[in-house]
């Protein structure tokens, strides 16, 4: 027995539009990142609207931002070519492969923390070839790692987006410019108000009192690791946060995060004593 088709139209549930992407990439771009790393690799949710998912999407390298000791920081543009209406553009930072970088961070940084392998830290130890690329990577796990946390505890932190290998990928903090969008100054190349001034200074403690309230410091806090995205600011360069506790310099990196922004803002005529901010958060730890 046969049975007849009472009609020729497909099912619509297996009917779908198919739309070809370009699969030809210029010198300065790749295939989106994105699906192709870990999921805890990925920023924490819930995630931003602007942030782009999709399969489909082109990093484009808009040139470097800003370089450093170990690391340098690109622009790059995220967008789905049939979406293009929808692109982002990112702060990308690369942690330098070894024969381009400077194996400058202390020990006393890394103190307390444990790694997977014991061949890793014992080749990081010796500071070998294989050892400056596993530190690699590790200061860019690192920063990840103190990324998520503190956007979790919502402290002003440019959110994480992902990481892959020695390359964080993190929101981009701008302030509105005469061309559009431009990269926040940091908080040392400012000169705001007395009001300004203070509200910055309020700012700073809560931020410094949330982290001491986790157990965490900053380490390497000063008015070059803090953008002012106009009356807000963002704490930036996190790789070496460390331990309060578990790190035996943990209470003299919170004092020298203190006398460092203290320092700044009494320069700036408003007054701020280290002594009396570090005895405060030294407070909030215990």
């Amino acid at each position: 027995m046969f049975l007849e088709h009472s009609s020729t139209t497909p099912d619509p549930t297996f009917v779908f539009d198919y739309v070809a992407y370009d699969e030809d990439l210029a010198d300065d771009q790749r295939w989106s990142t994105w699906l192709s790393v870990e999921p805890l690799c990925r920023g924490p949710e819930p995630r931003p609207d602007w942030l782009v998912t999709s399969q489909g999407a082109v990093d484009t390298d808009l040139g470097i931002l800003k370089t450093g000791k170990e690391a340098d920081v690109f622009l790059l543009e995220r967008a789905d070519p049939l979406r293009p209406d929808e692109g982002v553009v990112m702060a990308a930072k690369r942690y330098r492969t070894p024969e381009h970088r400077t194996f400058h961070r202390s020990a006393t940084y890394t103190e307390g923390r444990s790694m997977k392998r014991s061949r890793d830290e014992r080749a990081i130890k010796r500071k070998s070839t294989f050892g400056r690329l596993v530190a690699a990577g590790e200061w860019a796990a690192s920063e990840w790692t103190a990324l998520v946390r503190c956007w979790g505890l919502g402290l002003p932190v440019p959110y994480p987006v992902q990481v892959d290998g020695t390359e964080i990928l993190m929101e981009w903090i701008t302030v509105d410019g005469e061309d559009g969008q431009q990269t926040a100054p940091r908080l040392a190349q400012t000169r705001p108000s007395r009001e300004l001034l203070a509200s910055y200074y309020e700012q700073l403690r809560d931020a410094l009192t949330t982290l001491v309230q986790a157990g965490l410091v900053h380490g390497d806090l000063s008015p070059y690791n803090v953008l002012a995205a106009g009356d807000r600011l963002v704490l930036i360069d996190l790789p070496q946060v460390v331990d309060l506790v578990g790190n035996a310099q943990g209470f003299d990196f919170l004092l020298r995060d203190c006398t460092n922004i203290c320092g700044w803002f009494a320069r700036r005529g408003l007054e701020a004593d280290p002594q009396e901010l570090f005895g405060e958060l030294v407070a909030h730890a215990f």
